[in-house]
């Protein structure tokens, strides 16, 4: 049973967005190019691929932070994924812009480093689950749609959008990811997978929070009722999720914390 639950839990959308699925979204659809490299423009006067992304992304002083400590802790990481987007430009000569730049980078640094967010102190993986609730949120204020979008990682233009006009807290919710690798390769805390109690205690605490049993289904065992939930309905179950997993004893959560940063670094 506690397998099934495992895998289930693995494909469970809230899970998804726990761990950053919104910054995805933008990586794997960018917005249109902002701008192109001057073809009139003298050669001697044309700044080279890598200059025009550190610009573009110095345009951006909420993500300068991010940024600053990729470079700082992760060094290889960081210059992978400043040449790999100087390479893009070089090719296509159009500037994604400093959004699309944040989510890329974090798509690859959850790629190459997410697992360490596991192995964190508790209040490290915590920061992450909060700054996501946050950013979640912030969507369901306005858009209920665009916030159950947000909870299955469906690439939506509208998110890029959001996510330019909140920098501010996207930021945050990149560096809490960034913070919580850098904390899990210093400290390497082992943990045991989460157990049936543990699922057993969450599945008590959404219900004495209201949520009925086929909105459970849906955020633990990705099953969802037909007709599917209303968006304002999954998008209330999918905050309600984040905020009952916070109230948890440590230990429970610390273990589903740490599964499904597992989970979200092989995805």
């Amino acid at each position: 049973m506690m397998i099934e639950r495992i895998l289930a839990l693995a494909a469970a959308a809230v899970v998804a967005v726990a761990l950053g699925v919104g910054l995805t979204m933008m990586a794997l659809s960018p917005p249109p190019a902002r701008g192109a490299l001057s073809a009139t423009t003298a050669p001697s006067e044309k700044p080279s691929p890598r200059q025009t992304v550190e610009t573009t992304i110095a345009s951006a002083p909420e993500y300068g932070r991010f940024f600053a400590r990729l470079r700082e802790k992760f060094p290889q990481d960081y210059e992978g994924t400043i040449g790999g987007f100087a390479s893009r430009l070089s090719e296509t000569k159009a500037d994604q812009g400093a959004d699309y730049y944040l989510s890329e980078a974090m798509r690859r640094l959850r790629q190459s480093r997410g697992a360490l967010a596991a192995k964190a102190e508790p209040e490290a993986m915590s920061r992450v689950f909060a700054k996501q609730l946050a950013v979640l949120q912030a969507i369901a204020r306005e858009d209920k749609k665009l916030c159950v979008a947000f909870l299955y990682g469906a690439n939506n233009l509208d998110f890029q959008r959001f996510a330019a006009s909140r920098r501010p807290l996207v930021a945050d919710m990149a560096s809490a990811s960034l913070e919580a690798m850098v904390d899990g390769q210093a400290k390497n805390i082992a943990r045991e997978q989460p157990t049936e109690a543990d699922f057993k205690a969450l599945e008590t605490a959404l219900a004495a929070r209201g949520l009925a049993k086929p909105e459970i289904e849906a955020l633990l065992d990705g099953k969802m009722p037909d007709p599917p939930l209303e968006d304002a309905k999954m998008c209330a179950a999918g905050q309600t999720y984040l905020e009952v997993l916070r109230t948890l004893p440590e230990a429970p959560r610390s273990r589903i914390y740490g599964l499904a940063l597992e989970l979200m670094a092989k995805s």
